[in-house]
């Protein structure tokens, strides 16, 4: 049975005919379902966002210095500025981060186009920002953030 909101979100998990294919993830977009180029798994995406997270930490606290502006308020919002600009830039233009590169993983458009694109990486990068869209999955392992940009994380290696 399709969910409500595969009628209008783009990316639909729903398969031909408004159901679910039933195969392994990312089989409806022609992914095969292991190793180099099958669809990413959950503990992958999140090593990665991780490591994403913690080079911001860092890159933010080497410029602003521990204790920015007097609050920890501060410090939050520059290490979010930082982790959004290096995912932003570098999914568009390379289609990778700096975790997903150490894990082995890479955003492909599910169109088969070669770049991911600055308005869709903006877009990608800011649902994932605020977490919930990008825990929320279909059955091909794709979030909301994800299913609105037309993307799928593949594995790389």
């Amino acid at each position: 049975m399709t969910r409500w909101i595969d009628s209008w979100l783009p990316g639909s998990a729903a398969g031909p005919g408004g159901g679910p294919t039933g195969g392994h993830r990312g089989e409806r977009f022609g992914l095969p379902r292991s190793g180099p180029g099958a669809a990413a798994g959950f503990g992958r995406r999140l090593g990665a966002i991780t490591i994403d997270w913690l080079l911001g930490y860092l890159i933010a606290t080497l410029f602003a210095g521990p204790d920015p502006f007097g609050t920890q308020s501060n410090l939050s919002w520059t290490v979010w500025l930082v982790w959004f600009l290096l995912t932003a830039v570098s999914t568009a233009i390379f289609g990778v981060t700096p975790g997903m590169t150490a894990l082995g993983l890479r955003v492909a458009r599910i169109d088969n186009a070669v770049l991911v694109g600055v308005p869709r990486a903006l877009l990608r990068t800011a649902l994932l920002g605020l977490v919930v869209p990008a825990l929320v999955r279909d059955d091909d392992g794709r979030g909301w953030h994800d299913r609105a940009t037309r993307t799928v994380v593949i594995r790389t290696r």
